[in-house]
């Protein structure tokens, strides 16, 4: 019987979230990044509270497969607002390289999580209750012999994405979601609400044998049923 989700509700989830990621770099563990519009603020928040990340391993859990550059890049987003701002830089840093062909990208990032041990993995939500690059009805979301995949983007930008696949996900030892807004309060209700279902990949996240950890603001709270 899968745990229900924990749940974190508070006015800046983003500072609680970029907290706990400074807390797991000062640990010296695994750290899988993610994009979109929200963790920028957690990110600057963590290289303030723990600016030398020099014993982390860093991975991304997907990507879009364009170049580092690019402003939709999700390691872009991470330089700017995390990278760039360390006084000790990672041990390891595994970019996801998006200016190869997606399929070589996929297969470099499946080779290096051989026998890697993902110690924190963040997510975002998006508004069709996906998480990382696994889209309602992708088929990125079915392949399970494989940690990393790529394939078709399930919103826009309409460009590829390379992506960690839902047994590496569900495989992490804490897994851990920030979203707020309520633009994201149904997505919110359906992916930590009392069903899971491969119509909202996020919700296969409650799964994993680590309860989810999720931090989110009142208006994305909004829409959950009182427990």
């Amino acid at each position: 019987m899968p745990q229900p989700p924990d749940l974190h509700v508070s006015e800046d989830p983003a500072r609680a979230v970029g907290d706990l990621l400074a807390a797991e770099a000062l640990r010296g563990s695994s750290i899988v990044l993610t994009g979109g519009t929200g963790p920028g603020a957690a990110y600057e928040r963590a290289a303030e509270r723990t600016p030398d990340w020099g014993r982390v391993i860093l991975w991304w859990g997907d990507d879009r497969c364009v170049p580092p550059e690019d402003d939709r890049s999700n390691y872009r987003l991470a330089k700017e607002t995390l990278l760039d701002h360390l006084t000790g830089q990672p041990a390891q840093v595994h970019r996801i390289r998006g200016e190869l062909a997606p399929a070589d990208a996929a297969d470099e990032l499946d080779a290096a999580l051989e026998d890697a041990t993902l110690d924190v993995l963040l997510l975002g939500l998006g508004p069709d209750g996906h998480m990382a690059s696994l889209f309602p009805g992708s088929p990125q979301l079915e392949v399970t012999n494989r940690r990393a995949t790529s394939g078709p983007a399930g919103l826009e930008p309409f460009v590829d994405r390379v992506t960690m696949t839902l047994p590496t996900i569900q495989g992490a030892k804490r897994i851990v979601f920030l979203t707020s807004g309520e633009e994201k309060a149904d997505a919110v209700a359906r992916a930590f609400g009392p069903e899971i279902s491969r119509d909202v990949p996020a919700s296969l996240a409650r799964l994993a044998p680590v309860r989810v950890e999720v931090f989110l603001d009142e208006a994305a709270a909004s829409r959950l049923e009182p427990a």
